[in-house]
């Protein structure tokens, strides 16, 4: 199923600003939200139990939250609770966390792979409601199992970015989050090897597979992406620009990319309200054009 969602940046915008943007999206008809957590802005699970709370049906997705900072069955619990309160509503993501933050707190991993090939598959059986042991490099756990699993399980994402990672996340997670500063054929390269790494572990069915992908609309859209890519001379073919109409049709080609969400990343010097605006329309043409189920 192909979707369209939309970001809400803590790097612009602090936390008091969630609630009312939220309602914002809902309104205008996006029906994803996605937020992330950097260090030390703001809690990824504070936050989307927020935008849950202030909306009755828009999905909130994190991409992401850092897998170091927390112990597997505090983020099982934190995302039990929330997909228990709003079922199917939820969109859980974990990677690997910036490593210099990550050695900021002194939770840096020295294999950031073990960590994540250790985590995923202990927190997707937590979720689904098994009582979980194991004895691994990072993840210990002792019959351990959750009395509130959420009776409605969501998929757990990781973000991806290169081979190594793309592969096993394909392989431990359900669904995987790629950054945004991609080009299309780059995209559907990291989808092949996602696919792979999923069928390499033997598992059934495509991952769900997100992108950001960074996106300004109207006039002066090449010139804000170029701003914001400066550091690349191919920055038109790393973001989208232009009409609702030209827009939707650069989230056709992510789509046949293999990416089933493509969510429009704002510049930061938007109005926030008129992009969720733009990206409600775009979400309301892909269905005309045959990607939305």
């Amino acid at each position: 199923m192909s979707r369209v969602g939309t970001i809400f940046s803590p790097y612009p915008h602090p936390p008091e600003e969630l609630r009312e943007a939220a309602r914002v999206a809902e309104g205008e008809g996006v029906p994803e939200l996605w937020l992330w957590e950097d260090c030390f802005r703001s809690s990824a699970w504070a936050a989307a139990a927020v935008a849950l709370a202030a909306t009755d049906h828009v999905r909130v997705g994190v991409g992401i939250a850092p897998l170091p900072l927390r112990n597997v069955a505090a983020s099982a619990m934190e995302v039990a609770t929330l997909a228990r309160m709003f079922p199917g509503r939820l969109l859980p993501g974990f990677g690997h966390g910036v490593q210099d933050w990550m050695r900021q707190v002194g939770a840096k991993a020295a294999s950031p792979l073990t960590l994540m090939q250790e985590q995923l598959p202990a927190l997707r059986a937590l979720l689904a409601g098994e009582s979980v042991s194991t004895e691994g490099r990072y993840v210990r756990l002792r019959e351990v199992s959750l009395d509130w699993p959420p009776a409605v399980v969501p998929r757990v994402y990781a973000a991806a970015e290169g081979p190594k990672t793309l592969h096993l996340a394909g392989g431990v997670a359900d669904g995987v989050i790629l950054d945004s500063r991609h080009t299309v054929d780059e995209v559907a390269e990291a989808v092949r090897t996602v696919r792979a790494g999923r069928a390499a572990a033997g598992r059934e069915g495509s991952p769900d597979v997100v992108a950001y992908v960074l996106t300004a609309f109207g006039p002066g859209g090449p010139e804000r992406v170029a701003a914001a890519l400066e550091d690349r001379p191919d920055a038109a073919d790393r973001a989208l620009t232009g009409s609702v109409a030209e827009v939707a049709e650069g989230v056709a080609r992510f789509q046949a990319a293999g990416v089933d969400d493509v969510v429009l990343l704002p510049t930061d010097d938007v109005d926030l309200h008129a992009f969720f605006s733009a990206v409600g329309q775009v979400a309301a043409e892909i269905p005309a054009g045959g990607g939305v189920s």
